[in-house]
C-alpha cells in the first residue's frame, strides 16, 4: 500500500520539474528557438505627467461690415452698428485671412497620484499682414513677425481631495453650465444650462465642483475687478448651481448667482470701463443705466434649466430649456453718505430648444429654438429696469450665445478677431427680444461630409424711437468635410435682411440704434458674410 501511495507523489514532483525547465527555456536568452510571452503583450500606456492640447483655426473671410475706427485693427467685438463703430456698406467689401491657436498645457505630477493638476491655456491671434515688431494682442501677422502677442486665458490648479470632488483655484473658465468645465465637451456646455448666454468667459477665483453618478453641483467665487486694494470698490461674483438626473432621459437643475458691484465703472476694458454706467454697455449692446452720479449695485440671478436626451444617445428627440430672472437694486450717491434708489432691477430671459434626429448620426438633425428677453420701455423714468442683465455689462464679451446656428443676427463661434453680431447681448440694448431659429443638417457621408441650412429671426419687445419691432431675418448655410480626426474644412455663408428696428434714430445714450452718427440718415445696408475655415483640435 505504501509503495502505491508514494508513486503518485514522485510523479507529481517530476511533472512540476519538467514544467519549470520548459518555462526557463521559454524565457531564456534571445538565441532560444522559443518566443518570449512578453513579446506578444501590448505595452502599457505611459503615465504622462505633461500633456499638450491645442485648437487651431484659420479662415478666409469676406463680408460687407467693418469698423470705421482706424485704431480697431486688432480685435473688434460688440454689437454690429454699435459703439464699436462697425457699419455695413453697399460699395466696400472685406477680404482678409485670420488665424488663432489656443494651446493647453496640462501638468499632473506622479507625486500627487492624480490628485493635483496644473492647467495653462493661452491665445495667439492675428489677421494676416496686420502688424510686426510691436506689442499687443490680436496682432502679429505682418512680414518679419516678431510681435509680442501671447495672451493668457487660464492658469489654474485643480486639487481632487476625494473621488468626484474638484477644487479649481486661479484664472479659470466662468461658464453658466452645471458641468465640470474641464471635463465636458464645449458643445455640451453651449447647449445646456444657460448656454453661455449669461456667463461664458474666463475669470479668477475658486470653484468647487462635486460630481456624483446622478447629480452634480458647483459652488464658486470670482473676483471680477479688484480696483484699489485699500478701497471697497470691487466687483465680485458668487454662485451655486445644481443639476440632478430625474431619469436616464430627463435632467433638472437650478442656480443662484449674486454680483456685488462697488466699482462704479472703474477698471474694465481700456477707456470703456465696466458696469451699469459704463460705455462698455454701448459697445456690447447691453442696457446703460446712465446714472449722473456714483452708484453701487447688487444683482442676483435666480434660474432653472432642464434637458431631455441632450446627447441624442437615448432616442431621437432632444429638448432643453432655461428660465432666468435677474433682480436687484442700484443706489446712486447723492453726496456725503447719502444714497438714494437709482433703479430696481427685474428682468426675465428664457430659451427653449427642440431637436429631432432623423438619421443614423447626430449630424442628421432638425432643430428649433425660441429665445425671449423682457425689455424696458421708459429708460428708468419709473426708476425700474425691467430688462435682462448678463455678464456683458462687466466683460467684453462675457456672455456668448453662440450655439443658435445663426451667424449675423446672433453670434457664432467661428471667429478670431471680429465678434460683431447684430444682437450681441440677450438684453438687446434693454429693448428685449423675441426670436427663433431653425436648423437642418445632414451627413452626406456619415462622420465625414455634412451640410447645414438655417434661418434666424428676431423682434424687439419695445419699439425704439423712430423705429419698429422687427429686427431682422437671416438665412445661412454651410458645408463641412472631415479631413481627419478633429480636423475639418468648412464653408459658411449668411445674409440678413434688416427690419424696421434699424429705422430708429434713438440716441438717448449718445449712440444711435442704427449706427448712424446723425439723425435722418437711411437704414443701414443689409449685412452678409462668407468664409472658408480650416480647424484642427490636436492632442
Amino acid at each position: 500500500m505504501k509503495k502505491n501511495l508514494y508513486a503518485p507523489v514522485f510523479m507529481l514532483i517530476f511533472l512540476i520539474s519538467c514544467l519549470s525547465i520548459r518555462s526557463q527555456e521559454l524565457n531564456s536568452s534571445t538565441t532560444s528557438n522559443y518566443v518570449s510571452f512578453s513579446d506578444n503583450q501590448v505595452p502599457r500606456k505611459a503615465n504622462k505627467e505633461f500633456q499638450f492640447i491645442a485648437y487651431f483655426i484659420n479662415q478666409a473671410v469676406s463680408s460687407n461690415f467693418y469698423p470705421e475706427n482706424i485704431f480697431m485693427k486688432g480685435q473688434v467685438i460688440g454689437r454690429l452698428l454699435g459703439d464699436n463703430t462697425t457699419h455695413t456698406s453697399d460699395s466696400l467689401t472685406n477680404y482678409y485671412f485670420e488665424q488663432r491657436i489656443i494651446p493647453f498645457f496640462i501638468y499632473q505630477p506622479k507625486l500627487f497620484n492624480g490628485k493635483a493638476t496644473l492647467r495653462a491655456s493661452f491665445e495667439i491671434d492675428w489677421t494676416w499682414g496686420d502688424q510686426s515688431y510691436g506689442t499687443g494682442g490680436n496682432l502679429g501677422g505682418a512680414i518679419s513677425s516678431d510681435q509680442v502677442n501671447l495672451q493668457t486665458q487660464n492658469i489654474v490648479v485643480e486639487y481632487r481631495p476625494a473621488p468626484g470632488w474638484f477644487i479649481n483655484l486661479g484664472m479659470q473658465r466662468l461658464f453658466d453650465t452645471p458641468y465640470d468645465t474641464y471635463r465636458t465637451f464645449f458643445d455640451k456646455m453651449s447647449t445646456t444650462g444657460y448656454r453661455l448666454a449669461y456667463w461664458g468667459t474666463d475669470a479668477v477665483g475658486i470653484r468647487i465642483h462635486r460630481a456624483k453618478d446622478f447629480s452634480r453641483w458647483t459652488l464658486a467665487y470670482y473676483q471680477l475687478y479688484e480696483n484699489d486694494i485699500q478701497e471697497s470698490d470691487d466687483v465680485t461674483l458668487q454662485y451655486f448651481s445644481y443639476e440632478g438626473d430625474l431619469t436616464p432621459l430627463w435632467k433638472l437643475g437650478g442656480s443662484l448667482y449674486y454680483l456685488r458691484d462697488r466699482g462704479n465703472g472703474e477698471g474694465g476694458i481700456s477707456i470703456y470701463g465696466q458696469g451699469l454706467n459704463s460705455r462698455l454697455t454701448q459697445y456690447n449692446g447691453t442696457f446703460k443705466f446712465n446714472f449722473a452720479d456714483d452708484y453701487k449695485a447688487d444683482v442676483l440671478w435666480l434660474g432653472a434649466f432642464f434637458s431631455r436626451n441632450d446627447d441624442f444617445m437615448m432616442d431621437r428627440f432632444r429638448l432643453t430649456g432655461f428660465a432666468n430672472y435677474n433682480f436687484g437694486l442700484a443706489n446712486v450717491h447723492q453726496g456725503d453718505s447719502l444714497w438714494t434708489k437709482g433703479a430696481d432691477i427685474g428682468g426675465l430671459g428664457a430659451n427653449l430648444r427642440a431637436g429631432y434626429r432623423y438619421g443614423q448620426t447626430t449630424d442628421d438633425v432638425v432643430s428649433l429654438g425660441a429665445l425671449f428677453a423682457s425689455g424696458d420701455d421708459n429708460k428708468l423714468e419709473d426708476k425700474k429696469y425691467s430688462g435682462v442683465i448678463t455678464g456683458n455689462t462687466w466683460g467684453a464679451p462675457a456672455g456668448i450665445f453662440i450655439s443658435s446656428g445663426s451667424y449675423i443676427l446672433f453670434p457664432h463661434g467661428n471667429v478670431v478677431n471680429r465678434f460683431t453680431p447684430l444682437i450681441a447681448d440677450l438684453s438687446n440694448m434693454g429693448y428685449g427680444l423675441l426670436g427663433g431659429t431653425v436648423n437642418a443638417s445632414r451627413a452626406f457621408i456619415p462622420y465625414q461630409f455634412k451640410g447645414k441650412a438655417g434661418a434666424a429671426w428676431a423682434m424687439s419687445n419695445v419699439e425704439p424711437a423712430g423705429g419698429g419691432k422687427n429686427i431682422g431675418l437671416e438665412l445661412n448655410a454651410s458645408l463641412s468635410y472631415q479631413l481627419g480626426v478633429y480636423m475639418s474644412l468648412e464653408m459658411h455663408g449668411a445674409y440678413c435682411w434688416l427690419g424696421d428696428f434699424y429705422d430708429s434714430n434713438d440716441n438717448s445714450y449718445s449712440y444711435f440704434v442704427n449706427g448712424n452718427t446723425e439723425p435722418g440718415l437711411p437704414k443701414p445696408v443689409n449685412p452678409w458674410t462668407a468664409f472658408l475655415v480650416f480647424k484642427w483640435l490636436m492632442f
